[in-house]
């Protein structure tokens, strides 16, 4: 008898760690993403404007921002590296973690505008994520000074 509890304790062992959480759980093996905080301050240019907003992704898997389109005009992603600004291809949105664009920081560039967006008014933007599809976010026009409560 005392043979077998060696092997009893390691198949109750395995038992109990295949209970555990694993890639395959449903409720944690996607990204979930949502967005807030969007705006974009009134541009003083009518060519060029920027926009901020926040990613938040709820889910167990990390996401890529891989591109934003608009119908105001052409859209880019930049990031600030030091006192630069480049533009970025893929942006991570990690598992259960933001992407957050901000004035000073990763933000959204809005260049060849078609029509220069006035306060008050919304631009629709649409974000496409390499795991999770397409979001769309109506984005409002804000005066050129405004400062979220947000931080951003």
């Amino acid at each position: 008898m005392r043979r077998f509890a060696p092997v009893t304790v390691v198949l109750a062992g395995a038992l109990v760690l295949a209970g555990c959480g694993s890639e395959d759980s449903p409720a944690d093996s996607k990204a979930e993403l949502s967005v807030s905080d969007a705006y974009m301050p009134q541009p003083v240019s009518d060519s060029m404007a920027a926009g901020f907003l926040t990613v938040t992704n709820k889910g167990g898997t990390k996401d890529e921002l891989t591109s934003v389109t608009s119908d105001v005009g052409e859209v880019t992603a930049h990031e600030t590296v030091g006192s630069s600004m480049q533009e970025a291809t893929d942006l991570a949105v990690p598992a259960h973690g933001q992407l957050v664009f901000k004035s000073g920081g990763s933000h959204l560039m809005f260049e060849k505008l078609k029509r220069k967006p006035e306060q008050g008014e919304k631009v629709t933007v649409k974000l496409h994520f390499a795991e999770s599809g397409t979001v769309t976010v109506e984005m409002p026009v804000k005066s050129a000074t405004y400062s979220p409560k947000t931080g951003h």
